[in-house]
């Protein structure tokens, strides 16, 4: 296989990887047939996957349009994948032209996109860290450049924790996140669940196998779990809910069934 110039040298290209996997599923052209076909072999049990993606989508921009309306000019965006049309400073900028966003992510080839989009931007950039490791993130220089922990944030865990197992303990990593943030931060989530996916349980396993087949297990929790990651933070109305139903701009009901496959909130500081 011929490597693209876009791919760095330090990357298998023989192995699918999530974060190309959601640019196929976005209709990007970043992806690798190793990615498509992973894809695909997950959209024989859920077709309508790459409808869940562009309801993830749709909420994060709602909702960093909201901060944004909430006055919050800081975004750290953790597990932001490859860089696609919409992306946070986009959307950020629009309302704010003074945003500042920083963006993580542990995939090669999602931190080296993301370079090569920020290229040259005073007000953004991008840093090569684990969700795991809260530390690397908030004392990177990057952090350090662009975000002012002692002013309001508005972190963004955009379907990044449905990919964290139980044993890696994903609520710990997000306690010590919130506890860095100052008093009127934001905390937008989007996370995977069976709840709301218009097919049996047994059928979606068939896709969140293929993702334990390629070495990023899927880990689908209830609403009650995902809440959990809330704890400390008072829900934005109307909690957490199904993606579309989070401040629609459209009626949810003309949304494809698949829309609803996903929980999404937004939680604030006190």
């Amino acid at each position: 296989m011929e490597r693209p110039a876009w791919a760095p040298r330090s990357i298998d290209i023989t192995v699918p990887s999530v974060s190309r996997i959601y640019d196929f599923y976005l209709g990007g052209s970043h992806n690798f047939e190793v990615d498509r076909e992973a894809a695909r072999r997950a959209m024989e049990f859920l077709p309508g996957l790459p409808k869940i993606m562009q309801a993830n989508r749709a909420f994060m921009r709602r909702a960093v349009r909201f901060a944004a309306q909430q006055g919050i000019d800081q975004f750290l965006d953790i597990g932001s994948g490859i860089p696609t049309f919409g992306n946070v400073h986009e959307v950020a900028r629009e309302a704010r032209p003074d945003a500042r966003v920083v963006y993580v992510d542990h995939d090669p080839v999602a931190v080296a996109h993301s370079q090569a989009v920020l290229e040259g931007a005073e007000f953004a950039d991008v840093v090569a860290a684990d969700l795991l490791k809260p530390r690397e993130i908030l004392d990177s220089p990057q952090v350090e450049r662009l975000i002012d922990l002692n002013r309001p944030v508005a972190l963004l865990l955009v379907a990044i924790l449905h990919f964290v197992e139980d044993a890696d303990d994903p609520c710990a990593a997000v306690a010590e996140l919130t506890a860095a943030l100052a008093p009127g931060s934001l905390l937008v989530l989007t996370h995977a669940s069976y709840e709301g996916i218009p097919t049996s349980a047994e059928r979606a396993g068939g896709a969140v196998d293929v993702y334990k087949d390629i070495r990023n297990p899927l880990i689908m929790r209830s609403r009650d779990e995902i809440a959990r990651f809330f704890e400390g933070y008072e829900m934005v109305e109307p909690g957490l809910v199904p993606m579309p139903r989070w401040r629609p701009e459209t009626a949810p009901e003309e949304e494809d069934p698949y829309a609803f496959s996903g929980i999404a909130g937004v939680g604030r500081t006190a």
